[in-house]
C-alpha cells in the first residue's frame, strides 16, 4: 500500500494574506485542491492523509467532496512546527500501514507534483527503502567569509537539491521519528524528514524532480504558479 501525507499545516505569514497560503484560491481552487488532484489521479497511490491545520479540517473534508478527492481517508492536526506536523501524519498511520508499505511526504504548498516524479520516487522507495526528490543544482556556490566576500566555493556537481515528495518505507520512517524526537535528533529549525533522517545515519536515495514542483512560499510565487497553469508548451520541442 502507498500512501501520501501531505502537510498543510501551516499558517503561511510570509505570503502576507488572511487566510493560510494552502487555502488561496486559484482559478477558483483551492492550492491544496491542486496538490491533492495529483496524488488522487496517480494510479499507484492508494490513500491520502492531510495534515491540517487546526480550524480548517471540515473546509478540507468539503473540498474533498466538491473536487472528488475519494482518496482522502483522514486528516490530522499540525503540530507547532513542520517537524512535528509530519510526526503526527506518521504516528496516526500505525496500525493502518505495515512494516513495508510506502509513504509519500509531500508540502501542501507544491501544487505541480508531476506523475514521473511522483511514479519514480515512489520506484526507489521500494526498491531501496527510501527515495527523495531531487534535481541538479546549477548555480555556483559560495562559502561567505566575511559577509563581504569569499574565497571558498563548493563544486556544483556535489551538490543536489531535495524537496518534496519524498517516499520512505512505512517502518523505517515511524521507528526514525520516534527515534528522533525521544533523543531530539533533527527536529528543529529547518529539518525535514530527509535531513533528519541523515542525522540518525540513514543513507538517501535520490529520485527525479522537477523544475515545476515549486513550493509557494511568496506572492511572486503564486503568480509563477497561475503563469505555469496557463503555460501552452510547444508540442515540437524534444
Amino acid at each position: 500500500m502507498n500512501i501520501a501525507v501531505i502537510i498543510a499545516g501551516g499558517s503561511g505569514h510570509r505570503m502576507g494574506q488572511d487566510i493560510p497560503k494552502q487555502f488561496i484560491n486559484v482559478y477558483d481552487k483551492p492550492v491544496l485542491i491542486y496538490t491533492l488532484e495529483g496524488f488522487q489521479k496517480h494510479p499507484e497511490i492508494d490513500a491520502i492523509e492531510v495534515v491540517c491545520i487546526d480550524g480548517w479540517h471540515d473546509m478540507v473534508w468539503a473540498y474533498a467532496r466538491q473536487f472528488g478527492i475519494t482518496k482522502l481517508k483522514w486528516i490530522v492536526s499540525g503540530g507547532a512546527s513542520g517537524q512535528e506536523s509530519i510526526r503526527n501524519g506518521i504516528y496516526n498511520l500505525e496500525g493502518i500501514c505495515g512494516e513495508d508499505d510506502i509513504v509519500v511526504i509531500h508540502d501542501g504548498i507544491r501544487p505541480l507534483v508531476e506523475p514521473a516524479v511522483l511514479t519514480d520516487v515512489l520506484a526507489v522507495a521500494k526498491k531501496y527503502g527510501n527515495g527523495v526528490t531531487s534535481m541538479p543544482y546549477n548555480e555556483q556556490i559560495f562559502v561567505v567569509d566575511d559577509e563581504r566576500s569569499t574565497t571558498k566555493y563548493i563544486p556544483r556537481e556535489t551538490l543536489r537539491r531535495v524537496s518534496t515528495p519524498q517516499a520512505y518505507r512505512f517502518g523505517t520512517v515511524n521507528d526514525a521519528y520516534h527515534e528522533a524526537f525521544e533523543k531530539e535528533i533533527g527536529i528543529y529549525g529547518s529539518s525535514y524528514t530527509n535531513t533528519m533522517m541523515v542525522e540518525l545515519g540513514h543513507r538517501l536515495y535520490f529520485a527525479a524532480g522537477s523544475d515545476k514542483n515549486i513550493k509557494l512560499t511568496t506572492k511572486d510565487d503564486l503568480e509563477m504558479f497561475k503563469a505555469y497553469l496557463k503555460m501552452d508548451p510547444d508540442n515540437w520541442l524534444k
